[in-house]
């Protein structure tokens, strides 16, 4: 399969996630879906990629020209594009379930979410600022 068909896929397989934390936060499934079985497809694919790929490619993590090396290869370029669709899921659906247990309102999770979907950690900032601050207004 091509790097870019798979690039597609997985793309869409992480928004039903993303719109579940949304729109259903509260439901059973929904961090079921989002944090374990979308997470874990992800997981799959990447853990092919690597297996397949890694072998292929020169380069590696110890220095920024060799991990630019190392993604020289659409692979395993795609690879790092799913651990990020993977992780930022995974964030996402952290970040809903704690604002659900600490009774965080959704309608302020929301941009978090949204930036965490598009900016991974700059969304995970920016809930634990909305976090500190909701928390520290209601004490």
């Amino acid at each position: 399969m091509s790097p870019d068909l798979l690039f597609t896929l997985c793309n869409t397989v992480v928004l039903p996630g993303w719109l579940l934390l949304v729109i259903v936060p509260r439901w059973r499934w929904t961090q079921r879906l989002a944090a374990i079985l979308i997470p874990a497809v992800l997981g799959i694919v990447y853990t092919l990629l690597i297996v397949t790929q890694f072998r292929h490619s020169r380069g590696g993590f110890g220095s920024l020209v060799g991990v630019q090396q190392f993604f020289e290869n659409p692979y395993l370029l795609l690879a790092g594009w799913i651990h990020y669709l993977a992780f930022d899921l995974l964030t996402g659906a952290w970040e809903a379930r704690d604002a659900l247990r600490r009774h965080i309102p959704m309608g302020a999770v929301w941009p978090c979410l949204f930036l965490t979907f598009l900016f991974g950690p700059l969304g995970f900032l920016s809930y634990l600022l909305v976090r500190g601050t909701v928390l520290r207004t209601w004490e």
